[in-house]
């Protein structure tokens, strides 16, 4: 299997809300239902109200890559600076 956290440094008071805005577009619900996507789920810091992590699990690296090049993550891009910073990721593999 596969995986990667991204901590996100969110625009600030704007966290909740790009969680909200996968929600309500349906991409949220729309990378859930891709083939191979095991989890993809957005936590929140209770330190810093500007961070939030998300955590992706995947079948495979191979699902993951046509992840990132699907239609609704090309929605995303469209308004993913209105409310994130930045972003830095990690990764890794397992059984």
């Amino acid at each position: 299997m596969y995986a990667i956290f991204v901590k996100f440094h969110c625009v600030p008071g704007k966290r909740e809300g790009f969680v909200e805005k996968m929600e309500q577009t349906g991409i949220l619900q729309a990378i859930r239902d891709e083939d191979g996507c095991l989890k993809y789920e957005y936590y929140y810091s209770q330190r810093d109200p500007d961070e939030l992590l998300l955590i992706e699990q995947w079948q495979t690296k191979e699902h993951q890559q046509i992840h990132i090049g699907q239609p609704h993550m090309a929605r995303m891009q469209e308004f993913r600076s209105d409310y994130i910073l930045n972003a830095s990721l990690g990764e890794f593999e397992y059984k």
